[in-house]
Parts: structure tokens; sequence; C-alpha cells
């Protein structure tokens, strides 16, 4: 049985509330959410890790409309860490949501 959009969600939800637990900012926890909610109703498979799309559904939206340059506050190792994906894996999956959300 593999791991549906809803599973993901809910995995991705709570990592998502932990890192803005310890990193508050309101306008960007509601964008990404809003994101994460139009990722999830599409009926396209979210395959990988929750902790690689979280990453990079803060790193798409935090870079939205400028040259990507990192998440404001945080070291890339240290963002690496929280999600415990790579910068590699969390680029990626910015560009396939910035892709999927048509940005």
């Amino acid at each position: 049985m593999g791991v549906t959009n809803q599973d993901c969600e809910l995995a991705c939800r709570e990592l998502l509330e932990c890192f803005f637990a310890d990193h508050p900012n309101v306008a960007v926890q509601k964008r990404v959410l809003k994101a994460l909610r139009f990722l999830t109703a599409d009926n396209k498979l979210l395959g990988g890790r929750p902790g690689g799309w979280a990453a990079g559904i803060i790193y798409a939206v935090a870079n939205r409309d400028r040259q990507a340059c990192g998440v404001p506050g945080l070291l890339n190792g240290e963002f690496e860490a929280l999600f415990g994906v790579s910068m590699g894996t969390i680029r990626k999956r910015a560009a396939q949501i910035a892709e999927l959300l048509a940005w």
C-alpha cells in the first residue's frame, strides 16, 4: 500500500507546525499551508518523504518571485537538519512545487 496525498499532507502539516513554532512568521505560514492544500488536492501522487515536500514548500514560498537564495534567517545546513533532507532534494521539490502550482 502506497502513501496517499492525505498521509503526505498530515505528515507535512506536523513538520510545518514544528518549523513555524520555532521560526514564527504568520504571513509565510499562511502561504505555505495554502500551497500544501493545493498540492495535495491534486490527484498527482506526491512521492518521496514528507520532509522533502514540507521543506520544498517553505523554500518555494520564501523564494517566490526572486532569485533563490535560501530561507531567510537559516543556514542551509540548519534547514537540512530540521527536515532531514538535503538541499538538493529541497531545491528539487521547490522546483516541482513551482511547476505544479504554475508560479
